[in-house]
């Protein structure tokens, strides 16, 4: 359905009451329970002053804002679409980034990996001070953020949304189409402490959505970031 992914055959789709933080949200979709397939949109307060945006499960979508939520119901009524696609529909974004003076890049895949135990399968080399595009741009967005290299790619995990541990890597155009993207993105998978990591992939990425795909995550939705403007103080300019 629009706005929304299935799960792949032989996930786990189970549905149970939707909570009521985005942190309790994603922590049962890790687990795979899902909010209920029911139409529905739930709305909860943003984590933190820099992350806000929109989340779509298969038939049921959250929207994580501070702004009021009789605006948001509004707004999504008056959208002229098939309700299940109202939260992804470019005039309800549009009209949520003119309100909250925000903008935003695309609309993103979210996938998901349980950790895995014992060493990364790549020789990895921690970083610091690094002045990598793919380093600087986690900075903008991300918080606790650590970098290590591998022959031929970076590999840059940070807590977004929620404090949710978030993996993005970069492949060398020399070193491409030899599997490192698939072993920098599973290596992630072993540098976290029991927790969930979850991606961000635009959805035209197919590449990129193979290599995660090949190292064991998940889609699990569909997902829109809202990043700060000049108009929002206090919040990065970069993507959340």
């Amino acid at each position: 359905m629009s706005g929304s992914l299935d799960l792949p055959a032989g996930g786990d789709s189970r549905s149970g009451p939707v909570p009521d933080t985005l942190r309790d949200i994603l922590d049962a979709a890790a687990r795979g329970v899902f909010p209920p397939a029911d139409g529905g949109t739930t709305i909860v307060p943003q984590p933190s002053p820099r992350d806000a945006g929109v989340l779509a499960f298969t038939a049921h979508s959250v929207v994580f804002t501070d702004e009021d939520p009789d605006w948001v119901r509004r707004t999504l009524a008056r959208t002229d679409c098939d309700r299940l696609a109202a939260t992804m529909n470019a005039r309800f974004l549009t009209a949520l980034m003119d309100r909250t003076g925000r903008t935003s890049d695309t609309v993103d895949v979210l996938l998901t990996g349980a950790a895995l135990p014992g060493e990364p399968p790549l020789r990895l080399t921690e970083a610091e001070g690094s002045r990598h595009p793919r380093v600087l741009s986690a900075q903008g967005r991300r918080d606790d953020v650590r970098v290590w290299t591998a022959d031929g790619g970076v590999l840059v995990l940070g807590r977004g949304p929620a404090g949710r541990w978030e993996v993005a890597v970069e492949v060398d155009e020399g070193a491409r189409h030899r599997g490192l993207g698939r072993r920098l993105v599973e290596s992630a998978r072993h540098l976290v402490d029991g927790a969930a990591v979850w991606a961000q992939v635009a959805a035209g990425n197919a590449r990129g959505l193979r290599a995660f795909q090949a190292a064991g995550y998940r889609p699990v939705g569909s997902e829109v970031l809202l990043s700060a403007t000049a108009r929002s103080a206090g919040c990065s300019r970069t993507r959340s």
